[in-house]
């Protein structure tokens, strides 16, 4: 299946969203919940985690994606054995914190095991505690969903058999099918499922149709007995169906709705994970803010770039897209440079580079930070600087960028907080014609400056600098909406 580069950026945004939940709820888990709370990513909780790491939760979904990213079917034994050492390596490793159930199998299944043997220590964990559906295998079947996007039968096998590694309880098994349907739905189609989009290919369809009503019709605070995978399945389920969109920027439901996923309580990163996968299907990785994404890392010494480049791959069956991304080390866009390649000083602060591409192959030796707007290489931002990337189409066709005014906001508002750090920021996409000058405007009007003299000002310093229309208009909604830092 061809995927839109709309469609991408939603696939994209089920790891990314998921492990931004995970990250979020880490310092709230089993705690508790203040009033009126907005949760950040303070890190702690159970497992002393640093602020911004993400927990068990996306651990093992890194576990699955790394398989994903491969184009393997996840259904098949190859990839069940490599998904199960991935598991036994990270829980080799000493996490920091593992579910109950899950490390009891993982313990049983021992250091090298396959796909059968770890199912098999899974029925023999079922066996003798009586149940196994703790919403352990819920929580990570993110890049599951991304694997079929084609092929909803073989969506809900693959998800199934994934669950069945640690949770031999079929309702386990179930919720993750139902889940991943779900999320399938939002990728190819922009919007939340109702259940008549899923209901022909869902599992034990009349127990999943009441579960999910309920969630519906319940408060989200009613769902604190999240630590199984109904329970945290209608958690999640309820903090998004009762979030509502925001008139003025609607992809800002993703934040506000996995701030009611916290709020639930007790199992506060695995529900905000479990609703992350399904938001970030919804809105997309575009919608996760910057403040968010650059704090993003866990095991295995990964980042969100890592989780950017895994969902990709495993949302194209482990193509590569165009240039190579995110395969490709370096990108050469010197035949779209213009006569001379642009490089100038911010007109409103000579801390910030407006550039294009090109000039991250001889950066100027003042530069700490990159904001890039366009597709970079592996190693095309230096390793010892931070890179931070936006995604922005340059097209005018307003579909091309669904998100596109959080999106200008968030990237000027990127460049203001590196800023306040002490960092000298270099912002640039390909020819720096229509994205950096965009974004060098907003960043000006974050500074107090007009909206026609930021426009007029920015454009000026660079020399082939032409914002499209839609980018345009775009600036004029921030300014009439009066953008703030």
């Amino acid at each position: 299946m061809k995927l839109t580069s709309a469609q991408l950026d939603r696939a994209v945004g089920v790891l990314v969203a998921s492990a931004a939940g995970d990250a979020l709820g880490a310092g709230y888990e089993f705690a508790a919940i203040p009033d009126g709370l907005v949760p950040e990513m303070i890190g702690g909780g159970l497992g002393g985690f640093a602020p911004g790491e993400w927990t068990d939760d996306t651990a093992q979904a890194m576990a699955i994606a790394v398989v994903a990213a491969d184009g393997l079917d996840l259904r098949s034994p190859t990839a069940l054995d490599r998904i199960a050492q991935g598991f036994a390596d990270w829980y080799g490793g000493g996490p920091a914190d593992v579910g109950v159930q899950t490390s009891e199998v993982l313990r049983l299944a021992g250091p090298r095991p396959t796909g059968a043997t770890m199912a098999e220590a899974a029925r023999r964990v079922h066996q003798l505690r009586g149940r196994s559906a703790g919403n352990g295998s819920l929580m990570r079947t993110g890049p599951v969903a991304l694997t079929h996007l084609d092929d909803p039968v073989a969506l809900v096998e693959a998800a199934m058999a994934v669950s069945a590694l640690t949770h031999h309880e079929a309702v386990a098994g179930e919720a993750c099918a139902v889940w991943c349907l779900m999320i399938r739905h939002a990728v190819l189609t922009g919007t939340l499922p109702v259940w008549s989009d899923i209901e022909q290919w869902c599992p034990n369809p009349a127990y999943w149709r009441e579960v999910l009503a309920e969630a519906e019709s319940r408060h989200p605070a009613e769902f604190t007995t999240n630590a199984w995978a109904g329970g945290a399945l209608q958690a999640a389920w309820s903090a998004i169906t009762h979030t509502p969109i925001p008139a003025e920027d609607p992809c800002g439901q993703l934040v506000d709705a996995l701030g009611s996923a916290v709020r639930i309580g007790h199992d506060t990163d695995t529900v905000a994970a479990i609703a992350g996968a399904l938001l970030g299907a919804r809105w997309g990785a575009s919608a996760v803010p910057a403040r968010w994404r650059r704090m993003l890392h866990g095991w295995p010494r990964a980042s969100a770039r890592t989780l950017e480049e895994l969902a990709y791959l495993a949302a194209t069956g482990g193509a590569p897209g165009p240039y190579g991304w995110p395969l490709a080390d370096h990108i050469d866009y010197t035949d779209w440079q213009g006569a001379t390649p642009a490089l100038a000083r911010h007109p409103h602060d000579t801390g910030v580079w407006l550039s294009s591409a090109t000039a991250l192959d001889d950066l100027p030796d003042e530069v700490d930070a990159v904001v890039s707007l366009c597709l970079v290489g592996r190693t095309q931002v230096p390793e010892d600087l931070e890179g931070v990337g936006f995604r922005l189409i340059d097209v005018p066709d307003p579909a091309a960028n669904p998100n596109l005014d959080f999106v200008i906001r968030d990237a000027a508002q990127t460049v203001a907080a590196l800023r306040a750090e002490g960092k000298a920021v270099l912002v640039h996409c390909v020819a720096a014609q229509s994205r950096t000058p965009t974004v060098g405007a907003a960043y000006a009007m974050l500074r107090g400056v007009e909206h026609d003299r930021a426009v007029a000002e920015v454009c000026s310093a660079l020399p082939y600098a032409r914002p499209n229309r839609t980018f345009r208009t775009a600036l004029k909604r921030l300014a009439d909406k009066g953008i703030r830092a």
